[in-house]
């Protein structure tokens, strides 16, 4: 995988409207603004199209601009590389990537695929290019148990890298399988004891979480699913309050989509902002401005690599 980084930038004129130069750019450059829930309020009130990883991958897939600009992590420009590999895909950041993705390098995948010869690979899709190309399947938590459920009966599966969206689904399913020891920063730091404090005070109020979360978040929660799913929930479901556990910038679509409900953010454990991904929130308007004005920072792949990793992803899109 090869990623080109800019020249210095110029400095940004203080004088500017990022926001009216975005907009101009993106007509100029026939771009496409892709930005996942977890971006700042200003990025995804900015976006093209907001999703979820599944939607995002989808959307990449589909668009026909001559430029994706993706405001996420390093591995979802991937993955609209892959898919688009005659397009010019910039991120805000390089340094937006991913704890599942860091904590599941190539290598050693590889020889956990190799100490368990026949076995089906389904890898999340938060993982690098090369990891999914030594996977049979990638998913996204939206459709992975439509992906292990498509996996016939008594076949050995192995689920990397997140370990609790993995136990999740094996209970979901009553499918057994072998549990790659990843986690997300964010989902594991969810503090126990202060969202059941939350509880007492707001009895109100529903515990909705996304299944990257730790094993004893999830069985207190009264409904789990991906971060669009969660969305979709808190729209048609008729509580008038809700504690959220997930990353907090879906919080500004749920409460933009029902202004007449409360939205708890979901705490982590001491006082920082840890229901914050650190590396969604390394992309700014000003990265995004210098993104599109450069086309910088790049990302560009071997055709190997990118047609390897394309095999299983083009197996999720065409499950889902």
């Amino acid at each position: 995988m090869t990623s080109v980084a800019p020249e210095p930038a110029t400095p940004i004129d203080p004088r500017l409207d990022l926001h009216d130069e975005i907009r101009r750019l993106k007509r100029e450059r026939n771009a496409v603004l892709l930005a996942h829930y977890y971006q700042d309020s200003d990025i995804q009130d900015l976006a093209d199209f907001l999703g979820d990883s599944l939607q995002l991958a989808q959307q990449a897939k589909k668009t026909t601009a001559d430029v994706i600009l993706f405001a996420g992590v390093h591995f979802m420009a991937e993955t609209a590389k892959i898919l688009n590999p005659d397009r010019i895909v910039v991120v805000p950041d390089l340094k937006a990537g991913c704890s599942l993705a860091d904590g599941c390098p190539v290598d050693r995948f590889r020889a956990w695929r190799a100490r368990h010869p026949g076995a089906v690979a389904i890898s999340y899709i938060n993982c690098s290019a090369d990891v999914k190309a030594e996977s049979d399947y990638i998913c996204t938590s939206s459709n992975a148990e439509k992906i292990v459920r498509a996996i016939p009966e008594g076949q050995e599966i192995l689920f990397a890298p997140d370990r609790n969206l993995g136990r999740w689904l094996s209970e979901r399913t009553g499918r057994p399988m072998r549990l790659w020891q990843g986690s997300c920063v964010v989902h594991e730091t969810f503090s126990l004891r202060r969202i059941v404090a939350l509880r007492e005070r707001h009895p109100d109020a529903k515990l909705i979480a996304h299944p990257e979360c730790e094993e004893p978040i999830l069985r207190m929660a009264d409904y789990i699913g991906s971060t669009t799913a969660l969305l979709k929930y808190t729209i048609a479901d008729d509580a008038r309050k809700y504690i959220v556990a997930t990353e907090s910038g879906i919080v500004h679509q749920m409460r933009k989509a029902s202004p007449q409900k409360e939205f708890i953010e979901g705490p982590p454990e001491g006082t920082c902002a840890c229901n914050e991904c650190p590396f969604m929130r390394l992309n700014t308007l000003e990265k995004v401005y210098l993104a599109l004005r450069d086309l910088a920072p790049r990302l560009e792949m071997t055709p190997e690599l990118r047609e390897r990793a394309r095999v299983p992803i083009d197996r999720m899109l065409a499950l889902s």
